[in-house]
């Protein structure tokens, strides 16, 4: 609804353009849930069930979850994947290297969104976005793909206009903005933290294309992304709200998030 240029509407036939910062569509919380499955698999069992841990999320008020599956099944496991989203009841997100084995999967699946990101099959976690210039025209065969089977498509991206702009060529839906820099740099000076984001959303709501953001976001510097990238949809988040869920248990932990996205 609030992807790409906005206009209202006064009257019949009278349309007014508004200022980027007049447009704050509610942002969703996904849920990382992969630490958990980390957790699980120390042990080898199946206690904390990613499952019961996804459903109670969604009953706390998160509007999404998030996996990344990764080739060597750390965390979450392709098994996971298909039982997942036979009981997530909000919007499903899969993340992942698209290789031809996680294509098919995602394929089967069909989740509501798949955020394509350029890992490597042994890296720790994401750390950088796409080059969605030189890797165009892997990324838009990729991209035609999904949208077959009527799966939105976000492109992980590091927040520069050329860089989008490919990415909304190569057929993507939404960006997600890699936000690790923003969080290293957030207790230094905020303010240069978010320029670079602050300009690229502005560029993605000329050209029409969606903002979504994760890396690093927590309770500290959450609030204050929000309020200055204008149009962000969504944000996922794993690391530090399970971290948080430690102190403060689930359901105040999800409660909290919510509340700096408001």
């Amino acid at each position: 609804m609030f992807e790409g240029l906005k206009v209202l509407l006064l009257g019949e036939g009278f349309r007014m353009r508004l200022p980027f910062f007049y447009f704050r569509p509610m942002t969703r919380l996904s849920v990382n849930i992969n630490k958990i499955a980390l957790l699980r698999n120390a042990r080898g069992s199946d206690i904390p069930n990613v499952l019961q841990f996804a459903h109670d999320c969604e009953r706390f008020g998160a509007q999404g979850i998030t996996v990344h599956p990764r080739p060597d099944e750390r965390h979450i496991t392709r098994k996971d994947v298909y039982e997942l989203k036979k009981t997530v009841t909000t919007e499903f997100n899969i993340e992942g290297y698209p290789t031809e084995d996680f294509l098919r999967m995602v394929a089967d699946v069909r989740p509501e969104q798949c955020t394509l990101v350029p890992d490597e099959p042994g890296q720790l976690t994401s750390d950088h976005g796409w080059d969605t210039i030189k890797h165009q025209s892997f990324l838009k065969e990729v991209i035609a793909q999904l949208h077959l089977h009527k799966i939105r498509v976000s492109l992980f991206i590091d927040p520069q206009n050329n860089l989008i702009e490919a990415a909304k060529t190569a057929g993507a839906d939404r960006v997600e903005f890699y936000t690790g820099p923003y969080a290293h740099d957030f207790s230094k000076d905020k303010q240069a933290a978010i320029k670079d984001f602050v300009s690229a959303a502005e560029f993605c709501n000329e050209i029409g294309i969606g903002i979504n953001a994760g890396h690093d976001l927590n309770l500290d510097n959450l609030k204050f992304f929000k309020q200055h990238v204008p149009g962000l949809l969504e944000v996922s988040i794993g690391h530090a709200l399970v971290r948080d869920c430690l102190y403060f248990g689930l359901e105040n932990t999800i409660q909290l998030y919510l509340r700096q996205l408001e």
